[in-house]
């Protein structure tokens, strides 16, 4: 399955690989032992074409094992078969997980009457499949569920480095800016394994139509855009890149690694809040995104502008409470941000 061009196995098509050796290891380990492996489940994209809807990390584990790319490790019941791979495990042993099997379970295309009903089913059968397991954040069914053009490029724009810096994720190395594999380290990273990532620059293109255009919860707002935006055409797709990339490194230049902390009051007088938040993410990325063309003066003119922002923080405040999520308050914080940047880029 892994290896057929029948079967949709795309690495990013579901979570970010969250298993390890470890993980893979006590799979295998179930083999061994006749433990029963829950089923995957497969979407009929075509006339015996799937996608896999869950069992991704399953099919990649065996892979990896019968491939020689995992060395047992871990293992409790079995600790004396640590350390070896398929082709060095005794031949019993061997013989006795070649012999075990992955049952599946097909929802054929037909189930539904439309391309929009289609989504909504693999939607619900996807968080239904994966709501007793690891939990799922909204942004990781999302890319399960609305995988696109759109959703491809948040994949890909979610290692651009100053994004990285300013949300403390570790950046690309080399060897993966090349087209290699993704930095270890940043597979140990929460916002990573999450894709809070992948949802930050989903968020950035969203946010500009926030105000207009969403009406229930941002998960559905979010959801239904990239639903949209998936449509885009390649060559919209190319512009929002670079406004993307543009704006945050803008932020990254102007702020560094604080860019998105805010400056808050506590007892003890004002300091930083150590970590990124979206109540500044959002209109801070908002505003900085219509002042691109002033770079070079915006930069100049950074530590003033630094102060600035400090000023309006403490002058405003309550702007930045998280509780005030109202239509009227996120324009506001625009509002706010746009002021400041419009004094030095003049």
């Amino acid at each position: 399955m892994v290896a057929s061009d029948d079967y949709r196995l795309d690495p990013e098509f579901q979570r970010r690989h969250r298993w390890d050796d470890e993980k893979k290891s006590r799979l295998i380990e179930s083999f061994i032992m006749n433990v029963p492996i829950p089923p995957i489940f497969l979407y009929e994209v075509g006339y015996a074409k799937y996608e896999v809807m869950d069992g991704l990390q399953r099919l990649t584990a065996i892979a990896d094992f019968y491939g020689e790319r995992l060395v047992l490790t871990g293992l409790e019941e079995w600790s004396e078969l640590n350390g070896r791979t398929y082709k060095t495990l005794p031949d019993a042993v061997r013989r006795g997980v070649d012999r075990r099997y992955l049952s599946s379970v097909v929802l054929l295309q037909e189930t539904a009457s439309n391309p929009a009903e289609a989504q909504r089913l693999k939607q619900l059968v996807f968080e239904r499949i994966n709501s007793g397991g690891v939990s799922l954040s909204h942004q990781e069914s999302r890319n399960a569920i609305f995988d696109g053009p759109m959703n491809r490029l948040c994949l890909q724009l979610s290692r651009t480095p100053a994004l990285c810096e300013t949300w403390g994720i570790p950046s690309p190395t080399a060897d993966e800016a090349a087209g290699g594999e993704i930095n270890p380290l940043a597979r140990q990273n929460e916002f990573f394994r999450q894709m809070t990532d992948v949802e930050l620059v989903l968020r950035f293109f969203a946010y500009r139509q926030r105000l207009q255009n969403q009406e229930g919860s941002l998960k559905v707002f979010l959801d239904e855009y990239l639903q949209k935006a998936n449509l885009l055409t390649d060559e919209t797709l190319d512009q929002l890149k670079e406004l993307f990339v543009e704006t945050i490194n803008l932020a990254e230049a102007l702020f560094g690694e604080k860019a998105f902390y805010l400056w808050r009051k506590r007892v003890t007088g004002w300091g930083w809040y150590r970590r990124p938040t979206t109540s500044v993410y959002d209109p801070m990325m908002f505003a900085l995104s219509r002042f691109r063309f002033a770079r070079a003066l915006l930069i100049s003119r950074k530590d003033a502008l630094q102060d600035a922002i400090r000023e309006m923080y403490e002058r405003d405040y309550a702007q930045f409470e998280g509780r005030y999520t109202n239509r009227e308050n996120l324009r506001r914080r625009n509002e706010l941000f746009v002021e400041v940047f419009e004094k030095f880029a003049a």
